[in-house]
């Protein structure tokens, strides 16, 4: 035999699950989120090499890189110079300079700091592979569009990566190749699949 009070309690769990329960049957948000790159890809110009490499024509054996955090809208915006995941490549001759002038087109905090290649998989990154290859703070990142210099010299040959370094994106895909090579007389720049671009 039910009760009033006990009938009335059954009918309020009710009325108040089935919202919940519709809740949880709804599709699920894609994937992936924003990080403040430009709404569409036009707005973006298309990425040529040589916008991003060159050399000092008063320092020798100084590549000059600009490097730039959501250039577009390829993996959400994470990706530098419009390529995430090692999907350009930068190779530099060991024991050249490199001075690097980042800049971050989100809102959402990115950095830029150069790590072992195998180091990207990881949720943080640590330190530079060389002394003062990132950018101030890299954990913590930085926003806005004024440009952050960073200068160090390429001295160990090896497969390096620049990756973001704050917390999970690089792991996410936001970093690009690094290589310093011992037989390399210019530095370039390689976009997937073309030819390298070699800046003299």
């Amino acid at each position: 035999m039910f009760r009033p009070f006990a009938l009335a309690c059954v009918f309020a769990s009710v009325f108040t699950l089935t919202p919940l329960l519709r809740a949880a049957d709804a599709p699920a948000p894609a994937a992936g989120h924003d990080h403040g790159a430009p709404a569409s890809e036009s707005k973006a110009a298309e990425p040529k090499e040589s916008m991003f490499l060159s050399v000092d024509p008063k320092e020798p054996k100084t590549a000059r890189l600009v490097v730039v955090s959501a250039y577009n809208s390829v993996n959400y915006g994470m990706n530098f110079n419009g390529f995430a995941k090692g999907g350009a490549r930068y190779t530099i001759p060991q024991g050249w300079t490199v001075s690097v002038v980042f800049t971050n087109n989100s809102p959402v905090p990115h950095s830029a700091i150069v790590v072992e290649k195998p180091v990207v998989k990881k949720l943080q990154m640590g330190e530079p592979a060389f002394k003062g290859a990132s950018t101030p703070y890299p954990v913590r990142g930085t926003t806005g569009k004024v440009g952050v210099p960073f200068q160090f010299t390429a001295d160990e040959a090896g497969e390096f990566a620049i990756a973001c370094g704050f917390p999970s994106h690089s792991a996410n895909g936001h970093w690009i190749a690094f290589d310093v090579s011992a037989t390399a007389t210019s530095p370039s720049l390689q976009f997937g699949d073309k030819a390298p671009y070699v800046a003299r």
